[in-house]
């Protein structure tokens, strides 16, 4: 080992970081995992997508309920026992972090519960005084929520994606700032348990990187369940009014309010990366605050690398395991890239939207000359049967080739059904070859040859 105590230390023990961890381990590297949280599991596990899907599951269940009487099924009132439903959430995340934990605690690695700094480019400091001496890093601590830029919401109290995992009384009425998958996710959970909803967007749509189509088609089912959408709002200040809370927004020149019993803080998380001493290793941030990497994940320090939330560029689980991954590869000295052309999001509201590849919008941006071609879930057996009618699959073709080059689907299923698309943009194909693939009737999935067949 030279004067060196490990070939790499793992910051963060979450989904990149133990991607990368297992990774080296595999490769014969002698690392250490160090995890500074108060909890184990990252995250994902304790306050993102298990927790959330696990919640939204039960909202979507009383929604399913209440609309069997279109069928002809009458159930009589669906009341929520939010005790309950927490406790159910809170047994399966047990169950998923135990699992982490054992992981990591029983790795072939040392795993050391502290947060840690860098006292110059191979050294990192414990809370303990111990100093690690090390060849290369991998960065993965995470992500953790952005103050509000509200004046007078931090004194007032909100809710957040954090807060809301353990609430025990749903508020009647809620404010939700923005509009991305998080704040969009939660405004139809509260939605949907009986709350009173009011989606508050700063932008000129809701989920500003898709295109304008699918924002719209989503907007009109949130609305067609009584969710009030208001866009292009500045927020101005939040104050208490009695028991309620009032938040001042100015849309169109013109300055109004909106009061409600909560206000839920959506408007994202930043890079958990204040207490890492990056100034110390010569490690950069972008202007996002994020740490700034290349494409195979190397950060302005040539023997540090970074993964998952702290780098982005999008806040996902399974591209930060494959980040952890190209990492830990690249250390190992295989030279991997990260593969831009799949990068692929989720919001798993209802209907659902996902996204893969280019849109309408970033292919323009791109310079990149596209046909497109949508079909409506509206016009589809198997969605009619199941009473969906918003939505619709959206397919990009490169106009020479005739490679799919993105998809889009705003509907039921979509997070599962994108991956057809997602399957045939990995294999390069044409919108004519996936046309030609045989697809079962009545399915959703078929939904994909509409499309396809316009654009052969």
């Amino acid at each position: 080992m030279s004067s060196m105590d490990f070939d790499t230390v793992v910051v963060g023990g979450g989904s990149a970081g133990y991607a990368a961890a297992r990774t080296l381990v595999a490769g014969g590297h002698r690392i250490a995992v160090v995890d500074g949280g108060p909890e184990i599991g990252g995250l994902c596990i304790l306050r993102g997508c298990m927790p959330t899907k696990a919640l939204l599951h039960a909202a979507e269940l009383r929604h399913a309920i209440a609309a069997g009487r279109t069928w002809g099924i009458e159930a009589g009132p669906v009341t929520v026992d939010l005790e309950r439903l927490m406790a159910r959430k809170d047994e399966l995340i047990r169950d998923f972090a135990g699992y982490r934990r054992q992981q990591l605690e029983q790795g072939k690695w040392e795993f050391i519960r502290s947060k840690a700094r860098f006292v110059d480019p191979h050294h990192l400091e414990l809370e303990s005084g111990r100093r690690l001496r090390t060849r290369h890093v991998v960065l993965a601590t995470g992500s953790e929520l952005a103050p509000p830029p509200v004046p007078g919401l931090e004194s007032i109290g909100y809710l957040t994606s954090d807060s809301a995992l353990q609430l025990r009384q749903l508020p009647a009425s809620v404010i939700v700032l923005g509009a991305g998958a998080v704040a969009l996710e939660f405004a139809q959970f509260f939605a949907r348990l009986g709350a009173s909803v009011t989606v508050v967007q700063r932008g000129p749509q809701l989920l500003r990187e898709c295109d304008s189509d699918v924002a719209q088609e989503l907007e009109g089912a949130l609305m067609d369940e009584g969710i009030s959408v208001i866009t292009g709002a500045t927020l101005q200040r939040a104050e208490v009014v009695g028991p309620r809370k009032r938040l001042w927004i100015e849309r169109a020149g013109s300055v109004q309010s909106i009061e409600a019993d909560a206000i839920f803080h959506g408007l994202g998380r930043r890079a958990a990366v204040s207490t890492l001493g990056l100034e110390a290793a010569g490690v950069a941030l972008s202007r996002s605050g994020k740490i700034q990497i290349d494409r195979q994940q190397r950060t302005s320090a040539s023997h540090i690398f970074a993964a998952g939330d702290c780098c982005g560029p999008k806040d996902i689980v399974h591209l930060a395991i494959q980040q952890g991954e190209i990492a830990a590869k690249n250390i190992l000295g295989q030279s991997v890239s990260r593969d831009d052309r799949l990068t692929l999001s989720v919001v798993f509201t209802d209907p659902a939207v996902a996204v893969v590849g280019h849109t309408e919008r970033s292919a323009k941006e791109a310079g990149l000359e596209v046909r497109v071609a949508a079909y409506p879930f509206n016009d589809h057996g198997k969605s009619m049967i199941l009473g969906c009618r918003r939505g619709f699959v959206k397919l990009l073709s490169d106009r020479t080739t005739g490679e799919i080059v993105g998809g889009a689907c705003v509907g039921p299923q979509a997070g599962e059904l994108i991956h057809e698309i997602v399957v045939a943009m990995d294999c390069r194909m044409t919108a004519a070859q996936l046309a030609a693939v045989p697809h079962y009737h009545p399915t959703l999935a078929e939904i994909w040859t509409y499309p396809a067949e316009e654009l052969m």
